[in-house]
């Protein structure tokens, strides 16, 4: 198999496409068919499967186990061989494909009516049909097509209307095994940053509780904690300082980079630093590099920590650790696991939102400073790995991204040896 540039190309109502290649609307019998609502009837039980059951183009859930008597009304689009469905709603992208490879699946599933399926006659390869649904050329027609105000999707006489371009049989293989490839990649990498992440969660609860090397423990109003650890106040002027964020006048706020980076709320937040979008000219509460920053209005409860100087909105505390007595880094995570409980602590009818006051009475462990910057050092390790692997993920993504944009228009083209 060898790529090309291909120079020879015919307009189209989808674009320049190879002259060699079709436009064909889903509609078109001869190549495909859009199948209609309806089950077979079944005995036993089936794994129902809604839009939220996809992720991209992998099952990451079942919505519930159904039998054919006793089934939600959703529930009623079957699975065959070589059929390839997509979610119809707008700004949407979940497709699932039904081939000889996951054969044994057609008779485990049935499919919410959120799923348009469209089964391959002997001219199309599904795999193939699968990346095209998965390209953003396709995306873009399907939600400029979507009806409805509440649910937007598109509707069955839409579907129909879509074209999509269609090159010979043999190069449909081809295209989709070179796109398949950078998906298993993908799917490798999300595979092992799920894994870090897992294990990063169980090391996070026993070092927090249990710390390292302690054999002897106590019960206290936080929990059972090492005999060594104490418990002290949020609010004790000899562990931290607490900033409660206050917002400016918006005629302040400016993206022209005068004055500081400005945090609001949540928006804006990564997994360890945050991610200004605007700037204010006239701060009134700012952070200082390395504050804790956790936000206090609806959702309560997340943290970051500041990267440099900026200004904080009324959504957001900064917590000025003490560093001469404690380790950031490990309060830090240990608000990432009592994140429930702080949830919890939010008051209001409208939103939820958390005090100055609910910060100052919370009640922490204080472990020797020796063991603080120990367990923090091992959980920075783990953040530091899944920022290695999120951002190979990110560049994978990015390649398979081009390749569908070169790929599924034809201007980089296939030649498969032997094969005129």
């Amino acid at each position: 198999m060898t790529f090309y540039k291909e120079t020879d190309f015919q307009e189209t109502p989808i674009g320049k496409i190879p002259r060699d290649w079709k436009v064909v609307n889903l509609g078109n019998k001869e190549y495909l068919e859009i199948l209609p609502s309806g089950i077979k009837s079944f005995e036993g039980k089936k794994f129902y499967l809604s839009t939220k059951c996809i992720d991209g183009s992998k099952i990451v859930g079942i919505e519930m186990e159904i039998n054919f008597s006793h089934r939600p009304s959703r529930a009623n689009m079957q699975p065959i061989l070589n059929s390839v469905w997509f979610a119809k709603m707008k700004n949407t992208i979940k497709v699932y494909a039904f081939t000889n490879e996951n054969y044994e699946e057609i008779d485990k599933y049935i499919l919410s009516t959120g799923f348009c399926g469209i089964k391959c006659k002997e001219r199309v390869y599904s795999q193939y049909l699968k990346q095209v649904f998965l390209s953003s050329l396709f995306n873009r027609m399907k939600d400029a097509l979507v009806t409805g105000s509440t649910q937007q999707d598109i509707k069955q006489d839409a579907i129909a209307r879509i074209k999509i371009p269609i090159p010979p049989l043999e190069e449909q293989k081809f295209i989709a095994e070179v796109l398949s490839t950078v998906d298993e990649a993908i799917q490798k990498t999300g595979e092992i940053i799920a894994k870090i992440e897992r294990l990063k969660k169980g090391l996070m609860h026993e070092l927090l509780t249990k710390g390292i090397g302690h054999k002897e423990f106590k019960d206290t109003e936080i929990g059972r904690i090492p005999k060594e650890w104490e418990v002290i106040k949020l609010g004790n002027k000899e562990l931290a300082e607490i900033i409660m964020g206050q917002s400016p006048p918006s005629s302040t706020y400016n993206k022209e980079g005068k004055g500081l980076p400005f945090l609001q709320g949540k928006m804006e937040f990564g997994d360890v630093y945050p991610s200004s979008i605007i700037y204010c000219s006239q701060p009134i509460k700012i952070a200082e590099p390395n504050d804790i920053l956790i936000s206090v209005r609806a959702p309560v409860g997340d943290v970051n920590v500041a990267p440099y100087k900026l200004c904080i909105g009324r959504g957001l505390a900064a917590i000025r650790f003490n560093l001469n007595r404690t380790s950031h880094w490990f309060y830090f995570y240990y608000f990432q696991k009592i994140k429930n409980f702080l949830e919890n602590l939010g008051k209001g009818s409208t939103f939820k939102a958390i005090t100055k006051e609910d910060l100052e009475n919370l009640k922490v462990p204080y472990p020797p400073l020796s063991e603080q910057q120990k367990i923090a050092e091992i959980l920075l390790t783990f953040d530091k790995k899944l920022e290695i692997e999120r951002k190979e993920k990110a560049k994978l993504e990015r390649i398979k991204q081009g390749l569908m944009d070169m790929l599924l228009t034809g201007k980089i083209r296939v030649r498969i040896e032997g094969v005129k």
